[in-house]
């Protein structure tokens, strides 16, 4: 099982997810009206148990991080969730994943920070060399975070979602080591 320090932000605390979390994860899932589940292309359904089983293999995992992100000012209250996986350490490269649960919450720069904050620990602690996300192009607000804290678009994956009977196509995007220190520095 990987370490997973709890990472502090301006506004917002990075901590592991645990088995706990699977009850607010499950309603973000199983809310009809989320803009998160579009946005993240989440089409099937989960049963709670699916999402508690899901939770505590996380939190066993070691080729993933898992984190909550939270209220530095209320810690119960968990915005979303963001993810490091398919953690490949001989090659150095890992697949990102954030998620902020509701819409309310969209626009407040918990995402940026929640990405900051793993982008640091997934290069500096975990010495990656490579962190890559696929992204909808439906979704240009995530576009442009993650061009403002230095992934580059590699490519993309024609017609890979199909959403409301419209296809839809994937961005490839990636960040390196060198990506992110250079930004570091600037």
């Amino acid at each position: 099982m990987l370490e997973k320090p709890i990472l502090q932000g301006e506004t917002i605390t990075l901590r592991p997810l645990t088995i706990e979390d699977a009850k607010v994860m499950f309603s973000s899932l199983n809310n009809p009206n989320s803009e998160a589940n579009r946005l993240t292309g989440t089409q099937e359904t989960f049963t709670f148990e699916q999402v508690k089983a899901f939770c505590e293999k996380i939190e066993k995992a070691d080729d993933r991080v898992d984190y909550a992100i939270v209220s530095k000012e209320n810690p119960n209250v968990v915005f979303g969730e963001v993810v490091l996986n398919d953690i490949d350490f001989e090659n150095g490269c890992a697949g990102f994943r954030i998620a902020i649960y509701d819409d309310e919450n969209f626009g407040k720069g918990y995402g940026s920070q929640a990405t900051k904050l793993i982008l640091k620990f997934g290069f500096e602690t975990l010495d990656l060399h490579r962190i890559e996300l696929e992204v909808y192009d439906f979704n240009p607000r995530a576009v442009h975070v993650y061009e403002k804290v230095g992934f580059v678009r590699e490519g993309v994956r024609r017609d890979a979602l199909l959403w409301n009977g419209k296809y839809q196509n994937a961005i490839f995007m990636g960040m390196l080591k060198s990506d992110f220190e250079k930004k570091l520095s600037s």
